[in-house]
């Protein structure tokens, strides 16, 4: 099996695997049952641990998920990708992986219409959109494993590459963590998060590995089998 193939088959496999888990976890969300049956006691229980220094951190880090923060924050290092590599790929890469994830979130969100938790659990303002999956969950995953991808794709240190994969998982289950915290979802919003950011991202990995090795094969073409050609009756140049 080729390089391409293989490649190809793991990313496909990703996706499909990752998009069932998201159906079962929606349909549990849905019905009530599954993991979803243990959301109202694990929000008791996040709840029930609040304090004042962990309810300061859990906001930091869910600050950095608002649509405008998020959005403000790729557009700046869209831009700093292009002017430092003075390539657009990593620049397309990024746009398209948070435009992706922006629109997943809106009609994920619109299709299962999930309620989210009574408000007397939320700490902060009253947000009463529906809560399947977790937006800030999704589109953070996204951003910081995009930045995570591209860093691998650099020339930077391998010791950097591990350690900003390191912050990027670390940040990636913190928003999620604050988001249950917060009282704003429940706890299979922020799994199905996860889940549909990882998926997403593996299609996305596919779909450009596949443009890469299209682009490649078009500028360096497979040599004239001259053997094939006289089998086939024609001429050799």
């Amino acid at each position: 099996m080729s390089q391409l193939s293989r490649w190809t088959l793991v990313g496909v496999l990703a996706t499909v695997v990752g998009t069932i888990a998201f159906i079962l976890q929606a349909d549990a969300a849905v019905e009530g049952d599954g993991l979803a049956a243990f959301d109202p006691q694990l929000t008791q229980a996040f709840f029930d641990h609040r304090s004042a220094a962990l309810s300061k951190v859990a906001q930091a880090v869910t600050f950095f998920g608002e649509i405008p923060v998020l959005t403000a924050a790729t557009v700046i290092v869209a831009v700093l990708l292009r002017i430092v590599t003075r390539r657009w790929r990593p620049t397309a890469v990024l746009a398209a992986g948070m435009a992706g994830s922006a629109i997943l979130t809106s009609v994920l969100k619109l299709v299962i219409g999930r309620h989210r938790p009574d408000s007397s659990f939320m700490l902060g303002a009253i947000i009463n959109g529906f809560s399947f999956p977790s937006g800030h969950t999704l589109s953070g995953t996204c951003f910081f494993l995009l930045l995570a991808g591209l860093l691998w794709r650099s020339h930077a240190a391998r010791g950097l590459k591990i350690g900003g994969t390191v912050i990027a998982v670390v940040l990636s289950i913190a928003m999620g963590l604050s988001r249950v915290y917060l009282g704003y979802h429940w706890a299979t919003d922020v799994v199905a998060g996860w889940t549909m950011a990882l998926t997403w991202l593996c299609l996305l990995a596919t779909a450009i590995h596949l443009i890469g090795r299209r682009r490649d094969n078009g500028l360096n073409p497979r040599p004239v089998d001259r053997d094939d050609i006289r089998d086939r009756g024609g001429s050799i140049p």
